[in-house]
């Protein structure tokens, strides 16, 4: 008996996990959801996202009933693959920092400028040309095997579209040719313009000394293509070098078809994780994003052009075609897991220890950076606790400071997009560490706006189904966003007493908090009891 397929599918390929909705079209409703977990470490086997993809959907109850589906992922990572379809080493995961050297070199060549007139961004460790050059530098053999370059949704797009390496059951083969991606993944690679919509080759050459070109489409149905080169010159040996240009995913437009599933399912363009979150949420202009997962980002669709040479906002792309200005930290919900380790405590006992004391920890101040940092550009920096007394010396303090340090880093990540000249009237808090109480709480003293605090859910995957919607109908749908919380910001010094203790000269310090920002809320909205959990 046929099944109906009306339904559609998002998923999140997440740092940690593998996330999969199934929903109804009409009315956003989520009827069934799967996950899986990915391997930790920074660099990881791409095979164990796709495993993770297959045991997430059969968790969800599979795909009978689906019509449509993409993938929105992690964005940064590189993957290399062969002529023939195979991943040549490990991917190397936004969060690896081996590349911030070549970072460095490529912004001495090109200069910072140049690099944001030209894509938007001032290259870091994250960035997938910064990785493309340390693959160049210190691996020479498997750069030189290198025929198609690809984010970790563009792989997977392609794995689910039926292709895969030759040495796999993939029913159509290795056809490079079939990769795609769309403009908010590529605007993170440091060698493509949101401007534009188009690769700036002359940028990836520069990266890994190497041309390149955007592939055409598939050229295979069901058939596999090995033994030659992507565009069809004959090959060199199994390990020999590639001579051909390199191969870079086709960029496809915000709800284009990438193509059919061989079971018949259509699959959309896909997404980058923050900007498919910015879709779930339905974000328009005026509302900014805060989301606190593995990563801290700042985000807010715009339609405005985005320039900054300090390289603190990167001008990405966002889904809908237009532009989504974002600040990333790499210090966020794990700072709360160190504050649990640190005081040999429970999350909700940390949460309960910090709302037991007061704003800015009676002076004990953390510095965030257990992992270097990416915004700002500190790779080497490590975290610190500042203004130790024997008097606040406390548990609660330290749970306290840990709190804010890692809001405080998200608020000058917030200023950095204002400055940008994005107006905002809203903050949406999401991700996991929003569900935490004193993560709430906090937030009053740090943050100027009204914040929003959406019903906790799998926005990422939530958004990347809403663009499977989209494809299928011609339609982007308007679904409900349901709110557990609206808080209200409340005078503090909190963000002046971390400044003490930083350079990142994001504000001025010798100000009131509430004048340093033309859209400052506090004077109007008031305050309103402690939100609980």
């Amino acid at each position: 008996m046929s099944v109906d397929r009306r339904l559609v599918a998002g998923v999140d390929s997440s740092t940690q996990s593998c996330k999969v909705v199934i929903v109804d079209p009409s009315t956003g409703g989520i009827l069934r959801s799967g996950s899986a977990p990915h391997p930790a470490g920074t660099e990881v086997d791409p095979e164990a996202w796709w495993s993770a993809l297959q045991q997430a959907v059969s968790e969800a109850g599979g795909f009978a009933d689906v019509a449509a589906v993409s993938i929105s992922g992690q964005q940064h990572g590189l993957i290399a693959l062969d002529r023939h379809g195979q991943v040549i080493r490990d991917a190397l995961l936004w969060n690896d920092l081996r590349s911030d050297g070549a970072a460095r070199a490529l912004i001495a060549e090109i200069g910072a400028d140049e690099f944001v007139d030209r894509a938007g961004v001032v290259p870091v460790a994250s960035f997938t040309g910064a990785k493309l050059r340390w693959l160049r530098d210190h691996e020479p053999d498997n750069a030189s095997r290198v025929a198609a370059v690809a984010l970790p949704h563009d792989w997977l797009t392609w794995r689910l579209l039926g292709h895969g390496p030759s040495s796999s059951s993939a029913l159509r083969g290795p056809d490079l040719e079939a990769l795609v991606t769309d403009a908010s993944d590529a605007s993170g690679t440091a060698y493509f313009s949101a401007v534009t919509g188009r690769y700036d080759l002359d940028l990836f050459r520069a990266a890994f000394g190497a041309p390149a070109r955007e592939a055409t489409g598939s050229t295979t149905t069901g058939s596999t293509t090995t033994g030659s080169t992507t565009d069809g010159s004959p090959a060199t040996d199994e390990l020999g070098p590639t001579t051909a240009p390199i191969v870079l995913p086709r960029v496809l437009a915000p709800h284009e078809s990438a193509g059919h599933t061989p079971e018949g399912i259509l699959v959309g363009p896909g997404a980058g994780d923050n900007a498919a979150a910015a879709l779930g949420l339905g974000a328009a202009a005026g509302d900014v994003i805060i989301s606190i997962g593995t990563s801290g980002t700042v985000f807010s669709p715009t339609r405005l052009e985005i320039n900054d040479s300090s390289g603190m906002v990167a001008g990405f792309a966002s889904a809908d075609g237009g532009r989504l200005p974002l600040v990333a930290t790499l210090n966020a919900a794990r700072v709360l897991d160190s504050a649990a380790a640190l005081l040999r405590a429970s999350h909700t006992d940390v949460a309960a220890l910090a709302l037991a004391s007061s704003p800015g920890a009676n002076g004990l101040t953390l510095v965030p950076y257990f992992e270097g940092e990416r915004t700002p550009n500190l790779p080497s920096a490590t975290a610190r606790l500042e203004g130790m007394t024997l008097a606040n010396s406390t548990p609660e303090n330290v749970a306290r400071a840990f709190v804010e340090g890692m809001l405080c880093g998200l608020a000058d990540g917030l200023d950095a997009v204002l400055r940008q000249g994005v107006k905002v009237q809203r903050l949406f808090l999401i991700g996991g560490a929003a569900r935490n109480p004193a993560v709430r709480e906090v937030a009053r003293d740090i943050f100027t706006v009204p914040i929003d605090v959406p019903e906790q859910a799998e926005y990422v995957a939530i958004g990347a189904a809403r663009q499977a919607a989209w494809t299928l109908t011609g339609t982007s749908p308007r679904w409900q966003v349901e709110l557990v919380a609206t808080l209200h910001p409340r005078p503090s010094q909190v963000r002046q007493q971390y400044h003490s203790y930083t350079n990142t000269n994001v504000i001025d310090a010798t100000r009131p908090a509430h004048e340093n920002s033309d859209n400052d809320h506090r004077r109007s909205s008031g305050a309103q009891a402690p939100v609980e959990g």
